[in-house]
């Protein structure tokens, strides 16, 4: 991810605090191989709804989640929960979701629409290693503002005009599920649905070139940005799932 865009979205350390008592939370180790914790973690995706209290079955367990942050997984006692997304500092519901949380699993509830429309979704990670030689990422479009996109992931050392698009016609809302590729150093390229990639196309994004470990599992939300500037579009990166013993 570009300098400009970590710097514009790190809020995380500032922003969130963890609240354990009621749902029997205690460190943040990783749930891979638990068998009596699940794992929840919470994006604010919404461009305008700001600051969001995150509740589980009643207790507050983030503060003031901004836009464009991820918190970490906060382990979890598996159950049945209503999450809701309130107004920072009141108990205002902007947005509900009902999710039952399994033994083992890992969890995004994930925050988005304009404030208006704000909705939860509750999505099931991969916890667990891509196959051998291969990575997997989802996609998650929550840009309100640019229409529906193509998505490239350009290997080092490849020509742009020599890559297909890897998702096309994506719209908001859409989460592409996790895709498998293979392992590599990529660079993200996302355009306007039916624009062709070139060395001098105008592009909604252009990210850095970035390795990814072997099996690893990353989530990458692209969202709208805060200030009307070109290229129109962000996108964070969550990690999902990195093996310990990982090279490239």
């Amino acid at each position: 991810m570009k300098a400009d865009v970590a710097q514009f979205f790190k809020r995380v350390a500032a922003a969130t605090a963890l609240a354990a008592a009621t749902l029997g939370f205690g460190g943040c180790q990783g749930v891979t191989g638990s068998t009596s914790t699940s794992q929840v973690r919470f994006i604010d995706a919404s461009i305008d709804a700001g600051g969001l209290d995150m509740y589980m079955g009643g207790t507050a367990v983030a503060y003031n989640v901004g836009f464009g942050t991820i918190t970490s997984y906060i382990p979890a006692t598996p159950a049945t929960y209503v999450i809701t997304a309130d107004t920072a500092g009141t108990k205002q519901a902007l947005a509900t979701a009902r999710a039952t949380l399994a033994n083992s699993k890992q969890y995004t509830v994930l925050v988005g629409n304009v404030a208006a429309n704000l909705s939860a979704t509750v999505l099931t990670d991969q916890s667990q290693p891509a196959p051998s030689g291969q990575i997997a990422i989802r996609f998650l479009d929550q840009s309100t503002a640019v229409g529906n996109i193509d998505i490239y992931m350009v290997p080092s050392g490849t020509a742009v005009t020599a890559v297909s698009s890897l998702q096309s016609d994506i719209s908001f809302n859409t989460n592409t599920g996790y895709l498998n590729i293979p392992v590599g150093t990529y660079t993200l390229y996302i355009v306007s649905n039916g624009t062709a990639l070139t060395t001098t196309t105008t592009t909604l994004y252009t990210g850095a070139a970035t390795a990814y470990p072997q099996g690893s599992a990353r989530t990458i939300v692209i969202l709208d940005r805060q200030l009307v500037t070109t290229p129109a579009l962000n996108v964070i990166v969550a990690n999902d799932y990195d093996s310990a013993t990982a090279t490239q």
